[in-house]
């Protein structure tokens, strides 16, 4: 019989679309694993799912272990990247052919508000192009839908979103692409497999096949198109047109949002802790070694002859 796995992501996103691969490519499956993807929801989190024993996984950011540890709530390690890039990018209202960060100056921004990683690096970015954060207005209080309707009714100069709210609203000409914020922000290791470290210790053989299939979605993702990797992935995402769909995938690999083999390295997880830091985000540095497990991602690499 497969092992049965329960991963959490935190919300349904083509960002993710290496795990979508990993799914509908077969490549858990190979492995001899059932894979159940749940989404975080009606009070229950990614990391609380962990912490109650609620799933053998989560899909996240490296900021939720940040967040645990610097409280002093609990560990959960993270053993497998999944995006190498911020995935969100920013929207204005009007053409901005030569637009600067100091556009935002004065100006409302409505960001994402389901995470704040998204909103920790905005800050990195400004502070980085001379902008002072405190001169610029952005709100964090309105979910997706409601965040594009307020955008939309003229709430705001600029608009700060993922796919594929990015393509549609481009596609409608209701909004012009000024910055991809994973350029602006660069490489850092944004989304990725957590566990706890119990579940770490005692069932490393799982680990290692999860993180096998997930090598392999890599490495096909990183061999084809955007058309493909969206018709392989369409079943988890059935709302989404083909067209959006395909031009989000193409946007994003042309960032290299995704990460290319499974492992975790230390000069992303610096970037990533001083932008917590550096926002107010968390108090005090934690350790790499407490929060990143990288044994069997280089393993797994290693054997593949990566």
């Amino acid at each position: 019989m497969p092992r049965s796995l329960t991963v959490m992501e935190p919300f349904r996103s083509l960002f993710y679309a290496p795990q979508f691969v990993a799914v509908h490519g077969r490549h858990f499956a190979a492995e001899d694993l059932d894979v159940t993807v749940r989404t975080a929801g009606g009070g229950v989190t990614t990391t609380g799912a962990l912490l109650d024993g609620l799933v053998e996984m989560s899909l996240g950011g490296l900021m939720r272990s940040f967040e645990l540890a610097d409280r002093g709530a609990g560990i959960l390690v993270h053993f497998a990247e999944v995006n190498s890039r911020n995935g969100f990018f920013l929207l204005s209202r009007a053409p901005r052919p030569r637009f600067r960060w100091a556009d935002l100056t004065d100006r409302t921004v409505i960001s994402f508000a389901e995470a704040p990683t998204p909103w920790q690096c905005m800050l990195t970015v400004l502070r980085r192009e001379g902008v002072d954060p405190a001169r610029v207005t952005i709100r964090r209080d309105l979910p997706v839908p409601d965040a594009v309707a307020a955008f939309r009714a003229g709430q705001a100069d600029f608009l700060e979103q993922g796919q594929p709210v990015v393509e549609q609203l481009l596609m409608e000409g209701a909004a012009h692409l000024v910055a991809s914020m994973g350029e602006a922000t660069g490489p850092l290791p944004f989304s990725s497999y957590m566990t706890t470290p119990r579940f770490l210790r005692e069932e490393p053989a799982t680990v290692r096949r999860f993180t096998r299939g997930l090598f392999r979605a890599q490495a096909w993702m990183a061999k084809q198109s955007g058309a493909a990797i969206g018709d392989l992935i369409a079943p988890s995402f059935p709302d989404i047109d083909p067209a959006i769909r395909t031009r989000a995938i193409d946007r994003y690999r042309g960032q290299d949002t995704w990460a290319r083999d499974p492992i975790l390295r230390r000069p992303g997880y610096d970037y990533l802790q001083s932008i917590l830091l550096d926002g107010g985000f968390i108090r005090s540095s934690h350790r790499y070694e407490d929060l990143v497990d990288t044994t069997i991602a280089r393993q797994v690499a290693e054997a593949a002859g990566s």
